[in-house]
């Protein structure tokens, strides 16, 4: 119990005397995790409307894939990524291999799976009478999005809330391809098994709990966007 209390000491310390790795490594950790859910969002949104409208042969098989990667784990998503940016790989040749933007890229490909697979289900629960009524009053494929966008914008920012919650907190891709470099690619969740593998458990819980605070902040920012909308129908 002691060791928690001093951890809460250390993390309010830590925020309070502004120090500059802590919040090299917050700041970091927003950037890259806000970066990628964005990303995420924007192609997960728009192939699970494209998908939801379609069909065809493949469809069920898409479906089960894109299910299966909603449970990807992050050291395969991170294994992928370092393949693929490997000096040998497709795109060593850029060398981003061990940058922020390598997480970045690993990242999306966690999280997008995940923001597909839940804006699927919430665009296919839209009703077909409907699509067809607006096809027929004249809406077009662009205004037929943004409709179905805004109808089920609960489901969607609970998508993109399960996207980021998943970003926000995997380590195995962040380490894998962003090598926990200090002051560099180390991140909050990388910064927590660093400090805990040499024993600091009271700066490695520091480290848990200002993420567990920035995680909370930013979900429930989202969730009372998400509730604000439901006023409509009280």
């Amino acid at each position: 119990m002691d060791i928690i209390i001093e951890s809460f000491k250390s993390a309010l310390k830590l925020l309070i005397s502004f120090d500059k790795d802590t919040y090299d490594i917050i700041f970091l950790s927003l950037r890259i995790s806000i970066l990628s859910s964005l990303i995420s969002s924007i192609i997960g949104i728009f192939l699970a409307f494209v998908i939801s409208l379609k069909n065809f042969p493949a469809k069920k098989f898409i479906l089960t894939f894109i299910n299966t990667g909603m449970a990807m784990p992050p050291v395969i998503a991170g294994l992928l990524i370092t393949i693929l940016l490997w000096r040998n790989g497709i795109l060593g040749s850029f060398n981003l291999l061990y940058t922020p933007s390598a997480i970045i890229i690993a990242q999306t490909l966690l999280a997008t799976p995940i923001i597909l697979g839940i804006s699927v289900s919430a665009f296919q629960h839209f009703p077909d009478k409907f699509i067809l009524q607006l096809l027929g009053l004249g809406a077009n494929k662009f205004h037929l999005f943004l409709i179905m966008l805004k109808e089920c914008k609960l489901s969607i920012l609970s998508a993109i809330m399960a996207g980021f919650g998943a970003v926000i907190s995997e380590v195995g891709a962040s380490l894998m391809v962003g090598g926990n470099i200090k002051g560099y690619t180390r991140v909050l969740t990388t910064a927590t098994v660093t400090e805990s593998s040499k024993g600091n458990f009271d700066l490695a819980i520091a480290y848990g709990i200002i993420l567990m605070f920035i995680t909370f902040t930013i979900n429930f920012i989202l969730t009372k966007i998400q509730q604000s909308s439901t006023k409509r129908y009280e």
